[in-house]
């Protein structure tokens, strides 16, 4: 068994406050969001100038650092602004940018000298040389290609500056295009995917037409269930750290920005507990292995670290088999509870209760009561605050949930 690591940097998505706090309270070292423009993320909540700066404190305030994603290309248009918005991040604290283009590093430079520059996986960092390079013109960190094996990645470690710290994704969706450079999108609906507005047209389910019978539509089979010939599995090396460890990454970073805050906490607080015992050389716990399999999911694959992960053909849905119902927003030492309602449920039903360092476990719903003290047997309004009584104490934060197949048939 190894000796005890120094577990590298636990880098988690925030696409809002709500997904901020999640992965700050889950066990994140580091997050990373994006202001209204210039984020490869459209479609994440993102923040505006006013909550960059309570994102900054509230992260501080728990000792985590902030990265800011700068990776579209600018057109020119968008360039003159750049200066302000880089200069309100220098002012904000923001940590570090994550920037793709040339010019924004420079303006970077200029205009966020506090803020550490790091280069973006969307410069598609392969090798050692343009690593390097990146290094020589003042990056204190490059976020590799996505592509890359672990062996690759140690050739990396291995002949650059033991100064330059490197990120790899280790968890999350892929992109069937060469680290996210793809015109599919554009192409078909319009939208543009490097500039964060991808429609994932991968993931369609394609037939086939001939010109002189319009609307008569042509399976194109792998087999009875179609093909998806563009598609992908997620990303998922919750099992494989110590691998990841030992080719030498600085910060190992969780794909999310888009996706809920239930996502951010529950695969935040896997990897976090699972990274430490790995440090520690001590067996992963099944427990907190398991809870990625608890998130909405494509099914899992080890992307391109152990070669090529092949294609993937059965289907482009996502695997849903666990609902969110309530956020726990205060606890007493006696486990009397408030709540905060997302989805129905009733007295009588089997949940779990996760949380913050909180191991998974399972009650059945006693009797409830309203915000004002009234008897309550099942809420129903979205948002509503209710009581509960808890078998143990948890902290805020907490989550109930339940199983519920949502996936899409």
């Amino acid at each position: 068994m190894p000796g005890k690591r120094r577990p590298p940097e636990l880098l988690a998505p925030a696409g809002d406050m709500e997904r901020l706090e999640m992965a700050v309270r889950y066990g994140a070292d580091a997050v990373y969001l994006a202001g209204q423009s210039y984020g490869m993320r459209a479609f994440a909540g993102n923040f505006t100038d006013e909550e960059l700066r309570t994102a900054v404190a509230l992260a501080h305030s728990h000792g985590v650092k902030v990265h800011c994603t700068i990776n579209t290309m600018p057109r020119c248009d968008e360039v003159e602004g750049l200066p302000a918005h880089l200069e309100l991040l220098n002012d904000a604290g923001v940590d570090a940018v994550i920037v793709a283009d040339l010019g924004a590093f420079t303006l970077a430079g200029k205009y966020a000298p506090r803020c550490a520059r790091h280069i973006s996986t969307q410069a598609s960092i392969c090798n050692p040389v343009t690593a390097r390079a990146w290094y020589d013109l003042g990056a204190s960190r490059v976020i590799l290609a996505r592509e890359l094996s672990l062996e690759e990645i140690r050739t990396i470690r291995d002949r650059t500056p033991e100064e330059l710290e490197i990120e790899a994704f280790v968890h999350g969706a892929m992109c069937v295009s060469y680290s996210g450079r793809c015109l599919l999108s554009n192409y078909m609906t319009g939208r543009d995917s490097s500039r964060g507005a991808c429609a994932q047209p991968c993931r369609y389910h394609y037939a086939l037409m001939e010109e002189k019978r319009p609307g008569e539509y042509f399976p194109i089979e792998e087999d009875g269930q179609g093909s998806y010939i563009l598609n992908s599995r997620d990303m998922c090396m919750i099992d494989h750290l110590d691998d990841l460890m030992d080719a030498g990454l600085t910060s190992l970073k969780i794909e999310g920005r888009a996706k809920s805050a239930y996502y951010a906490a529950i695969v935040t607080g896997a990897y976090r507990h699972c990274l430490d015992a790995a440090a520690a050389g001590e067996p992963l716990d099944d427990v907190w292995r398991d809870e990625v399999e608890h998130v909405s999911h494509r099914p899992y694959s080890t992307g391109f670290y152990y070669g090529p992960p092949g294609q993937y053909y059965d289907t482009s849905r996502y695997i849903r088999q666990w609902q969110v119902i309530a956020l726990v927003t205060d606890c007493d030492g006696e486990g009397n509870t408030t709540l905060s309602l997302r989805n129905k449920f009733r007295a009588g039903d089997t949940v779990e209760v996760v949380g913050p360092d909180t191991r998974p476990f399972a009650l059945t719903v006693p009797e409830m009561t309203d915000a004002d003290g009234a008897p309550l047997t099942e809420p129903r309004t979205p948002g509503s605050v209710f009581h509960m009584e808890l078998p143990r104490p948890v902290p805020a934060w907490s989550l109930l949930r339940r199983q519920a197949d949502l996936s899409a048939k």
